[in-house]
């Protein structure tokens, strides 16, 4: 799934977790729940690779990643992967290790670059590599069970995992960042809520659909637009005031040679709803 070329989304064929698409929003499912969704060597790998492949599939604008059986993931396979991991130690094998981790953090690049919105339909467990999908995710749905933990020091490695010294302190702040990734504590739903992990709770028979719903609202909007958005949002953490406000003036002006903003101008004179094309 890799090159230049347009690819469609009914091309994609993953081994390691479940992919659907209706109408311009795909929706990943993590589905080993008889284990809350564990994420494997082959699993990491798969989702990188589809995500860095969106950015070049045309039909689809919008990704909804979720888990199957009431969890959405548990973070990395304790038998398939920390296993194989503390082998490499024992073995000497830093440049495995180092491998691995380079790995696990193209991911969260993938998911960052990739142009469309990525909505985190959350239920139940969210640990570890689980936290991380969802902090990589643009948009974050929950229910009143969720419990989400950057466990990373219970078993004895840094809070700085896959960017979340970088990303999470943004979103939380910094405070608040610093007490889950010392700790390894688990974030309640409505203290996730309240703090701005999470947009929003809904029941859990609800959220897959809520965040669906949400992806499908965006999808219909300027889809060109949200994709300039979703990369000034990532590449601003890196400017200062001065230099955001002319990148947004250039990103801005571009937006405004797209047909979907004159679309947007006629159907108000018109008194209608625009009809946006993504282009």
């Amino acid at each position: 799934m890799s090159g230049t070329t347009q690819t469609k989304a009914a091309d994609f064929r993953p081994v390691h977790f479940g992919w659907a698409v209706a109408g311009k929003v795909a929706t990943v499912t993590l589905n080993r729940p008889e284990r809350k969704n564990p994420l494997t060597f082959e699993s990491y790998a798969e989702l990188r690779d589809t995500f860095r492949a969106l950015s070049h599939v045309a039909d689809v604008k919008t990704v909804v990643i979720t888990g199957a059986g009431g969890n959405f993931c548990s973070g990395g396979d304790v038998h398939e992967i920390i296993g194989p991991l503390v082998k490499m130690k024992e073995s000497g094998d830093m440049q495995g290790l180092l491998a691995f981790t380079r790995m696990t953090g193209d991911l969260v690049k993938a998911m960052r670059h990739c142009p469309q919105p990525v909505i985190a339909a959350i239920d139940g467990i969210c640990a570890g590599a689980g936290a991380i999908l969802a902090m990589a995710s643009d948009l974050r749905l929950a229910t009143p069970r969720t419990k989400t933990a950057f466990l990373f020091t219970r078993v004895g490695l840094a809070g700085a995992d896959m960017g979340a010294c970088n990303i999470l302190p943004r979103i939380i702040g910094s405070g608040r960042a610093a007490e889950l990734l010392y700790t390894g504590r688990s974030m309640a739903a409505e203290e996730g809520e309240r703090w701005g992990f999470f947009n929003r709770l809904v029941a859990p028979e609800q959220v897959l659909a809520e965040a669906q719903a949400l992806a499908a609202e965006l999808a219909a909007g300027p889809t060109f637009a949200h994709g300039i958005t979703k990369t000034c949002l990532h590449q601003e953490w890196s400017m200062d005031l001065d230099a955001a406000i002319e990148a947004e003036a250039q990103a801005q002006a571009i937006c405004m040679q797209t047909r979907d903003f004159a679309r947007a101008y006629h159907a108000f004179v018109a008194k209608q709803k625009p009809v946006f094309g993504g282009n």
